[in-house]
């Protein structure tokens, strides 16, 4: 399923780009409103072959200075020209990440102390698969009766495409899944057997609603921003998250939600036994 998200992602930006966008007349029968191969050739200065070879996966080794020309003619955001850095690394061989070795499922102590320095906000360690591998006393307060935590090893594209209670629990559950699947996808990491195996899992338990997601290929993936969440105890509670790349092999991450609003703020107060306002949320001074 991972083989030639290179070809695929620069395919999709393509088809994503209209001729207006680069300065380009639409023209007469156009049958797609995206660019066509030869536009793009044109642009970035290289031969229609060359380019349908990279977009078929049939040459996984173009130069930084074509995909540098291809980025510019595209006008690639600065989180698509991170995404395709990353695909083009993992194209070249570059990443290390041994497909016999499963993911690790466990962390550093070093971070399990900056972890109890983050109490009572909620926090967690994920490494590329989504496991959930470490967390606050303050997350386990969020997550567990929400459902995520269930298991010896939650994992949290498990709950989201597998578990019905996923889609009452975000109230934006169609974007939580695109950005999971966007999580998935820029692990980081060459295919393995783990990754295989999950992703099998959600094509056969979910279906479509991930497959799909997963074919499109080449979402560029959030580090940050709000998301809600819908709390049995709390009520709806609107989270910040940054999201923390860690130097770990297997791209484990660590992800602290903070209140966005005063609700969210009592809210979590109320979860962590405290009284009203000990936790600020990020709009107050």
């Amino acid at each position: 399923m991972i083989d030639g998200e290179l070809g695929s992602f620069l395919r999709s930006r393509r088809e994503a780009v209209t001729p207006g966008e680069v300065g380009l007349p639409a023209g007469p029968r156009r049958r797609t409103p995206g660019l066509r191969r030869a536009e793009l050739a044109t642009l970035a200065g290289v031969s229609v072959d060359y380019l349908i070879r990279i977009e078929q996966g049939r040459d996984t080794h173009p130069s930084s200075q074509v995909l540098a020309a291809l980025a510019e003619a595209l006008d690639l955001s600065d989180a698509d020209r991170d995404h395709l850095r990353k695909l083009a690394a993992i194209s070249n061989g570059k990443e290390l990440c041994p497909t016999a070795r499963p993911a690790a499922r466990t962390v550093r102590p070093a971070v399990r102390a900056v972890l109890e320095q983050l109490e009572p906000a909620p926090a967690v360690v994920l490494n590329h698969l989504g496991d959930l591998l470490a967390w606050t006393d303050g997350y386990d307060r969020l997550a567990r009766p929400l459902g995520i935590l269930d298991g010896d090893r939650p994992n949290l594209l498990s709950f989201t495409f597998a578990d019905h209670r996923a889609r009452t629990a975000y109230p934006d559950w169609d974007d939580i899944a695109d950005e999971q699947v966007a999580d998935l996808q820029g692990g980081g990491c060459a295919p393995n057997d783990d990754l295989r195996l999950l992703t099998d899992r959600l094509a056969r338990d979910a279906g479509g609603d991930f497959t799909e997601r997963w074919d499109r290929v080449g979402a560029a993936r959030t580090r940050n921003g709000i998301m809600a969440l819908l709390h049995p105890e709390v009520g709806v509670l609107r989270l910040a998250f940054e999201t923390l790349e860690l130097p770990d092999a297997d791209g484990q991450r660590l992800v602290i939600y903070l209140a966005a609003d005063s609700v969210t703020s009592a809210g979590l107060d109320r979860l962590a036994g405290r009284h009203p306002g000990a936790l600020r949320s990020l709009g107050t001074a």
